[in-house]
């Protein structure tokens, strides 16, 4: 297999989808032949052509808003959000129009074969502008998918899947991994089961649940954790709406401990749904309180970006104090 990252793993799936399926366009600001801002369509506009690869205006609103009228006609819109930062002028249309299509309609229509990419998180000194994470924003929000990939290759199975998923789903790539995450990945088309978390190690003495970038620097704190003589056992979940509680549940009934983490503020953050959720599910089986290790309630800092950013000193802590309770 060819070894990718995320990036050019990213553009393959665009490029399997649009080949398979002469329904798939890609479009946003500067992704025809500029590549995008991080160069994840490139070359797909002189492949595909100007027709099913191009530019819009810079109004996020209406890039949403098209997408979802061309969704309602039978096309598969794979629509670009340069960053995640700006969906949020988009807001209505995703959640009054994207997410209550087909309910609204009595299923006479849809706009199921939407995706929408934003890439999302710190990691690059971008500022507050630039390194939000809002998807608990969207888990609010009955009707829509929310997936967010951890590795190249799950970059490119769940991109296939999200294409091709009969709702609307809208996918959060953490662009600090867009180079720096590198992994084999099939030349073939593969998907990866939407809804569904992994555990990527088992263990026994405490659950850590992250998503995205986190699942790096979670590694790097079960490994400060397995000096301590800690076992952990690891899940990505992969996707947040729908979320896997079952796999969740099952692991926090073996381990009696759980700590998630996310980049995004602490109040109104998804930890906290996981939390609400498993305390509900696994009461009787907690040897601690359920542990969330997030970003600060502020905005996103530019110059205290590495303070600001829940890192694995910061989950090392919270496993240690998790497992010492």
């Amino acid at each position: 297999m060819p070894n990718m990252n995320m990036l050019q793993a990213i553009n393959n799936a665009l490029d399997t989808a649009m080949a398979e399926d002469e329904r798939v366009l890609c479009f946003g600001e500067d992704v025809g032949s500029f590549g995008g801002v991080f160069r994840a369509t490139s070359h797909l506009q002189e492949k595909y052509g100007h027709a099913r690869c191009f530019n819009t205006p810079i109004v996020e609103q209406g890039i949403v808003g098209f997408a979802n009228g061309l969704a309602s006609q039978g096309s598969v819109p794979v629509a670009e959000i340069q960053f995640a930062d700006y969906i949020f002028p988009a807001f209505d249309q995703i959640v009054n129009e994207t997410a209550k299509f087909r309910y609204r309609s009595g299923d006479l229509f849809n706009v199921g074969g939407l995706t929408l990419r934003a890439p999302y998180g710190g990691g690059i000194s971008g500022g507050h502008y630039h390194s939000q994470s809002p998807e608990a924003y969207f888990a609010h929000t009955p009707g829509l998918k929310v997936v967010i990939p951890r590795n190249p290759y799950e970059a490119k199975g769940l991109l296939l899947a999200s294409i091709r998923d009969p709702d609307p789903v809208l996918f959060f790539e953490p662009k600090r991994l867009y180079r720096a995450s590198t992994g084999e990945v099939p030349e073939e088309d593969y998907q990866l089961p939407l809804g569904e978390a992994e555990v990527t190690k088992e263990g026994s003495d405490v659950t850590l649940v992250g998503w995205g970038a986190q699942m790096e620097v979670i590694e790097r704190a079960v490994e400060l954790a397995e000096k301590d003589g800690i076992s952990c056992e690891v899940i990505d979940l992969r996707t947040i709406l729908p979320w896997d509680e079952d796999t969740v549940a099952d692991s926090v009934l073996k381990t009696g401990r759980l700590v998630v983490t996310h980049e995004a503020p602490l109040t109104g953050g998804f930890a906290g749904e996981i939390a609400a959720a498993i305390q509900e599910r696994c009461f009787l089986y907690l040897e601690s309180p359920v542990m969330r290790v997030t970003g600060l309630d502020t905005p996103f800092p530019l110059t205290l970006e590495k303070e600001y950013l829940p890192d694995h000193l910061k989950i090392h802590e919270a496993i240690r104090a998790s497992v010492n309770y």
